[in-house]
């Protein structure tokens, strides 16, 4: 929960008690309390924390659990994860539901896969088109 992320998010980001306890302006034995469980922050200090670790009030205070891995830190603001999914024999996936409610996807949705060397993503085609036509026209007024 709160003190597994506190403490995780801290230690990615290479930081000490001390430098997040000044960032938020607090003690070092206040932060330390929160990464034990002993207490917690008011929604004033949560908020502080999430910004600088640059995830969501919400992602700070929830355990997110993946098949495979087990509990991982939260993800960064606007980021999200939603599990494992497995490739079928002809290249079918199943985008988990709660993407999909949330994404607001349904059968018969245009989607663009895009990838680099390490892995895929899928983007709404119609969003896509729109973002290149955007980019064709200002490359278009710079050459004029």
């Amino acid at each position: 929960m709160l003190k597994d992320n506190l403490m995780t998010l801290r230690k990615m980001n290479g930081y000490s008690q001390e430098e997040i306890a000044e960032k938020i302006d607090i003690s070092r034995q206040a932060y330390a309390k929160w990464e034990s469980g002993a207490t917690t922050p008011d929604i004033e200090k949560a908020a502080r924390l999430a910004e600088v670790y640059g995830v969501t009030i919400d992602g700070l205070m929830k355990t997110e659990a993946v098949d495979g891995l087990g509990t991982v830190p939260p993800a960064p603001a606007g980021k999200n994860i939603w599990g494992s999914v497995i490739l079928g024999y002809r290249g079918q996936i199943v985008i988990p539901k709660a993407a999909r409610d949330v994404l607001n996807l349904s059968g018969g949705d245009r989607l663009i896969v895009l990838s680099d060397e390490e892995g895929i993503a899928l983007i709404r085609a119609e969003l896509f088109e729109d973002k290149v036509r955007s980019l064709m026209a200002k490359a278009n007024e710079q050459v004029e």
